[in-house]
């Protein structure tokens, strides 16, 4: 089963993709999200009838004490309520707490210039949010054992 995840942000749209087997996640670009999603909704639409997605995992921008409130994660919902509804696959939400700063340290320590760190941190960030979902996944189903 392939997952697609999503790190929305207010300029930008990271995406990641798993393998085949929903294993591995690995950064696959990053979309302009404009103000009304239309266009960037219609890439993902595109992108999960190309990689043949059968769930996405929408980064949920919570707070430090477990909330969901704010516009990072209204937006989140948002786009997220939209996928669904247009492309009538599963749509979940994964805790996106630090995980841009996780890809800009990630970056960092891997000597990425910063002019493109910025093409690429939204797309790592996708990456790191749909590798903790498939971790957290592949683990309780090991516990279903």
């Amino acid at each position: 089963m392939r997952f697609l995840g999503l790190d929305v942000g207010s300029r930008r749209i990271g995406l990641a993709i798993s393998d085949e087997t929903g294993t591995i996640a690995q950064p696959l670009k990053f979309i302009e999200a404009g103000t009304s999603y239309d266009r960037a909704i219609g890439e993902i639409e595109n992108l999960c009838g190309q990689y043949n997605v059968q769930g996405i995992v929408v980064g949920l921008p919570l707070s430090l004490s477990g909330g969901d409130r704010g516009e990072s994660a209204a937006a989140a919902k948002k786009v997220g309520g939209l996928l669904a509804k247009r492309l009538g696959i599963s749509v979940e939400y994964w805790d996106e707490r630090f995980t841009t700063t996780e890809a800009e340290r990630v970056l960092v320590d891997a000597r990425v210039r910063r002019t493109d760190r910025r093409a690429a941190v939204d797309k790592i960030a996708a990456a790191l949010i749909l590798q903790g979902y498939l971790d957290a996944k592949s683990y309780k189903e090991e516990d279903a054992y």
